[in-house]
C-alpha cells in the first residue's frame, strides 16, 4: 500500500487510498494530482509546462469526477499539449464556441426578455420607457430566473419569483406575470425552446387573489371651481394644472404642449403623447375654450413654443405638478380631473356617453363600428367643453344644465 510522503501518496493513486486519505495534495502520474480540502471533498489538478511557464488546469471536483474520469481528462489535454497548443487556452476557446452555440438556441431568460423588449420597442410609448414595460421584469423576475436557460424554466421557478409579491403587490405581480408570459410566448414564436404554458401554470399555483383596485384620488366635481381659483399663483405648475382641468388631457399631453400645436382654437395632441400603443393611437384634436386659449397665450409670451417648461427647455415634470397640489393640501390628483369631469357629466346630464368618452380620448365602439364611425365629434364636443370651462372657472352656476349636444 502506498504511504504518505510530504502530503503525497507515492506512485499511482487508487480509489481506496483516495477515500481514506486526509486533507492534502496527492499526486498521480502525468501531472495529475488531487487536492483534498476535506476528507470527503477535493479538486483535480493537471500541472504542466507550456513555453517555459508552469500552469495548473482544474479538471473538476472530487468525488463528482472520479479517478478514471480525471485520468481521461488529463490524457485528453496531454495530447493537446504535445501538439504544441496550450490546454487552458484551448479549453477557453472550446467553451466560448459552445456557449455561443447554446446562446443561439437556448438563451437565458434575461437575454430572451431583452430580445423581446427590443422587438416590441417600436410599438411602445417612448421606446417602452414611458410605460416602464421592462420594469416589472427587471425588479421581480430577472433576479430569480434571469440567468436560467429558457428551456429549463418551470412553473415552480416563475411561482418562486412572484410569490413574495403576489398578494401584497398584486397589480405589480400581475404585470410581471403578464410580461413573463409575453416573453415566453414570443420566444416560442421566434423558434426558441420556451414553454408559454409555464406562466399559465404558475398563475394557477400562485392562486386566486381578490383585489380591489385603488382609484386615483379625484377632486369632487363640486369642488373644482374652488380648486381652480386657488391655482392663482401664475407659476408654470399652476398654469399647467389649470390647462389640464380645462382640456381634460392627460399629464403627458399637457406637459409637452407646444404653441405650434395650436391652430386657431384647436389644439392637436400628437400620437406620441397620447395613451396607448403607437400602433393604435392617433393625433387628438381638442377644442380650446377662451380660458384655455388665454393660458396658451400667456405661456407662449413667457416661454416660447414649450408652454409648460420645467427649465432647460424641457416640459414640467409630473413631480412638480404633484407638488403644486400638495402645497395646496389638495388630495385629488391631476389624472383625477378626468374623473371629476366624468362624474359632472353623469350628475348633470351634460352630454351623451359617446361625446363624454371622446372628450377624454377614450375609444368608443368596437373595431367594425369604428371603421365606419370615424368622426372625432369635434363640433359636438365644443359646447360641452365650453360649459365645463364656465363651470370650472366659476362663471356658471354650480349645477349645469345639459349642453346643446343633444
Amino acid at each position: 500500500m502506498n504511504t504518505l510522503q510530504d502530503g503525497m501518496l507515492g506512485g499511482m493513486l487508487t480509489v481506496r487510498e483516495i477515500k481514506a486519505a486526509p486533507a492534502g495534495r496527492y499526486g498521480d502520474a502525468g501531472g495529475l494530482s488531487l487536492i483534498k480540502t476535506r476528507q470527503d471533498s477535493g479538486k483535480w489538478n493537471f500541472r504542466y509546462s507550456f513555453l517555459g511557464t508552469r500552469r495548473n488546469m482544474g479538471l473538476g471536483s472530487w468525488p463528482e469526477v472520479g479517478l478514471a474520469d480525471a485520468r481521461r481528462e488529463r490524457d485528453r489535454w496531454a495530447v493537446v499539449l504535445r501538439a504544441g497548443r496550450d490546454p487552458i487556452t484551448e479549453r477557453k476557446e472550446e467553451r466560448a464556441v459552445t456557449k455561443a452555440q447554446r446562446d443561439k438556441t437556448d438563451p437565458t431568460f434575461a437575454e430572451m426578455a431583452q430580445l423581446v423588449f427590443e422587438a416590441r420597442k417600436a410599438t411602445l410609448r417612448g421606446g417602452g420607457e414611458r410605460g416602464r414595460w421592462f420594469s416589472p421584469l427587471e425588479r421581480h423576475v430577472l433576479p430569480h430566473i434571469g440567468k436560467m436557460r429558457v428551456s429549463e424554466i418551470t412553473p415552480q421557478d416563475i411561482k418562486g419569483a412572484l410569490a413574495p409579491i403576489w398578494r401584497t403587490k398584486f397589480p405589480t405581480a400581475e404585470k410581471a406575470l403578464q410580461r413573463t408570459r409575453i416573453v415566453l410566448h414570443e420566444g416560442r414564436l421566434m423558434g426558441f425552446g420556451c414553454d408559454p404554458f409555464s406562466a399559465e401554470a404558475a398563475q394557477r399555483m400562485l392562486g386566486a387573489v381578490i383585489h380591489t383596485p385603488k382609484h386615483i384620488p379625484a377632486t369632487p366635481w363640486q369642488d373644482m371651481p374652488a380648486l381652480y381659483a386657488r391655482l392663482n399663483a401664475g407659476t408654470v405648475g399652476h398654469e399647467c394644472l389649470r390647462f389640464m382641468m380645462l382640456t381634460l388631457v392627460r399629464y403627458m399631453g399637457c406637459a409637452g404642449a407646444r404653441a405650434a400645436e395650436v391652430d386657431g382654437d384647436v389644439w392637436t395632441v400628437p400620437p406620441e403623447r397620447m395613451k396607448g400603443t403607437l400602433k393604435h393611437v392617433r393625433e387628438f384634436r381638442v377644442p380650446l375654450t377662451d380660458p384655455a386659449l388665454a393660458i396658451v397665450q400667456r405661456q407662449k409670451e413667457a416661454f416660447g413654443d414649450i408652454l409648460f417648461t420645467g427649465g432647460r427647455s424641457a416640459p414640467i415634470t409630473s413631480a412638480a405638478i404633484e407638488k403644486a397640489l400638495r402645497v395646496l393640501k389638495e388630495d385629488g390628483r391631476p389624472h383625477g380631473f378626468r374623473s371629476s369631469f366624468r362624474m359632472w357629466v353623469q350628475d348633470t346630464d351634460a352630454c351623451s356617453f359617446d361625446v363624454a368618452e371622446t372628450i377624454l380620448g377614450h375609444t368608443v365602439g368596437g373595431r367594425i363600428e369604428r371603421t365606419y364611425a370615424r368622426s372625432d365629434l369635434l363640433e359636438r364636443r365644443r359646447p360641452v367643453m365650453e360649459a365645463w370651462a364656465r363651470y370650472v372657472t366659476g362663471s356658471a352656476e354650480n349645477v349645469v344644465s345639459s349642453a346643446a349636444d343633444g
